[in-house]
């Protein structure tokens, strides 16, 4: 595949993950406006095709995530890395930015620093949740690594990083929700369904969801659900599951795909997976059940490397379980249903759960993390020097 794009001001941008992919579009479009005549190149989703100007390959439908994506995978991330290992020899970015999605990443900014072509992280890696020695590793490769949790950046700190942190990229999407008050006699309860965003995810916890919800509309007949699905499952693949799980859904569950939060700051409970839907329903003051469920083989791995005591990020910047986690052989409907009946029979509790969740907004700092990024990465790049000038300065740091 032949890559043509000019060279000045190019910049190569790469995510592997539908959040990542959200994140990395934003990135885009602030280092657009920030400085005249950037050129990105994009390895990610859908949205970083729309905000880039060129684009190589849609990474995140291929869902690889988990322990066992490398080998699942390794064919094609073998012609991925030499893609882009092709890509900077001959276009030679002004940089690299990697957002999120370390094993494939990782290869990528190594890569880089061996063309000293200078290299970011923006939305580093989870290291403080398992193999913390990642983050020496990103340390190395980068000239600067940009951290969404506050307590990050003393862990790259320490690492020999150069970490800033920039606040969460989330409180710009979903605004402060508005006052809510929830159904008391008449039982007409708003459920949210999300089961992930990658194929694994939705194949093992949209079935279950289901079920879960069905077993609430015993008590509560007039109860209605939301499934939210990302652009990369279409209605082709989200229909076939629920038309599986009960031949009537169509009267009592809407599929759901949105940008802007409206439909989901509706909900009065949610059936989530966990990772970045946690965080989301919690800015949303949104209480929930948290299911988790893996491979026999991936979650073995899993319990070996994984060092924080919670799954969600709700439970785990509040420090205490916030939310309920049914993991495993407790990811059931009857334990879903069980969690989220406890709440709709007694509607106070659910005022209660949302003012706690909504407390976790003053924990990610401000506004504007794709915008600070944009604005850090440009200064550090100055491109306002003459080229002639650049290169001679380059050179006296050269040993």
């Amino acid at each position: 595949m032949a890559i043509t794009v000019p060279q000045t001001k190019n910049i190569l941008i790469i995510a592997g993950d539908p959040s990542g992919d959200l994140h990395a579009a934003n990135l885009i479009k602030e280092l657009k406006n920030k400085e005249q005549g950037i050129s990105v190149t994009a390895v990610g989703g859908l949205r970083m095709q729309q905000a880039a100007d060129h684009f190589i390959y849609n990474l995140v439908a291929v869902g690889a995530s988990g322990f066992a994506a490398p080998f699942k995978h390794f064919t094609l991330w073998f012609k991925l890395i030499r893609l882009i290992r092709h890509y900077l020899e001959e276009k030679k970015p002004a940089c690299v930015i990697a957002v999120d999605f370390y094993g494939f990443n990782y290869q990528v900014l190594g890569l880089a620093s061996h063309r000293k072509i200078p290299a970011y992280w923006y939305i580093s890696p989870q290291v403080w949740a398992s193999r913390p020695g990642r983050a020496a590793k990103i340390a190395r490769n980068t000239k600067g690594v940009f951290v969404i949790f506050p307590f990050e950046e003393e862990i790259y700190r320490k690492a020999g990083g150069n970490p800033v942190f920039v606040g969460h990229p989330l409180l710009d999407m979903i605004p402060q929700p508005a006052e809510k008050t929830y159904p008391q006699a008449n039982g007409e309860w708003n459920i949210g369904l999300l089961p992930g965003s990658r194929r694994n995810e939705i194949c093992a916890l949209l079935p279950m969801f289901i079920k879960a919800f069905y077993k609430i509309k015993e008590t509560y007949p007039k109860a209605k659900a939301k499934l939210f699905a990302v652009p990369e499952f279409p209605d082709s693949i989200i229909v076939p599951m629920l038309e599986n799980e009960n031949r009537y859904w169509s009267k009592d569950i809407e599929i759901v795909r949105e940008n802007d939060y409206r439909e989901r700051a509706k909900l009065d409970f949610a059936f989530t997976c966990s990772g970045t839907a946690t965080l989301e329903n919690g800015l949303l003051g949104l209480p929930m059940s948290v299911a988790y469920k893996l491979g026999k083989f991936t979650y073995a791995i899993a319990r070996m490397v994984i060092t924080v005591k919670y799954i969600s990020l709700v439970n785990i910047l509040l420090n205490r379980q916030a939310v309920k986690e049914l993991i495993q052989e407790n990811a059931t409907p009857e334990l879903l249903a069980q969690d989220a009946l406890s709440y709709l029979n007694e509607p106070n509790r659910l005022t209660e759960k949302r003012k706690e969740l909504l407390s976790l907004r003053k924990l990610l700092g401000e506004k504007g993390a794709a915008e600070r990024t944009a604005a850090t990465i440009c200064q550090n790049m100055d491109w306002s020097k003459p080229e002639t000038e650049t290169k001679q300065e380059e050179a006296k740091t050269q040993p």
